[in-house]
């Protein structure tokens, strides 16, 4: 990325050391700025402080479950939440989707895959804000 353009920032809620540590290599990698959380509430304190660009979202969180999460930052952001998680059942995908999520990844995922599906995220975010339609 050229130096006049503020990489995106990417906010994750991760509870899990290695899958953060994965991440953090590969997003930074690919010049992605991270924040990292490690359960819900401080997942909400560090979205509602520094408005990343896209949150990608555990659901099984210490303290406050990812589809609370989710639920909650809708009620004040329209950031783009993935979720990352290794729960496979439709219910579950439905019950994330239903709460504000915007996408849902099954771990383990593809690493293209996921920033593929991070570049929609932030062209749909880009598309809203400057008010055109899809």
């Amino acid at each position: 990325m050229s130096d006049s353009i503020v990489a995106p920032q990417i906010l994750l809620i991760e509870d899990d050391p290695q899958v953060r540590r994965f991440l953090r290599v590969s997003l930074t990698a690919q010049e992605f700025r991270l924040l990292e959380a490690t359960d819900g509430e401080e997942g909400l304190r560090l979205a509602a402080q520094y408005v990343p660009d896209v949150i990608l979202l555990d659901l099984g969180l210490p303290k406050l479950d990812g589809v609370e999460v989710a639920r909650r930052l809708r009620e004040w952001s329209t950031v783009p939440i993935i979720v990352l998680s290794a729960r496979e059942r439709e219910a579950d995908k439905v019950a994330a989707l239903d709460a504000g999520a915007d996408d849902y990844l099954v771990k383990p995922f593809g690493f293209a895959e996921l920033l593929a599906r991070i570049r929609v995220a932030l062209r749909h975010a880009a598309v809203a804000a400057s008010g055109r339609a899809d």
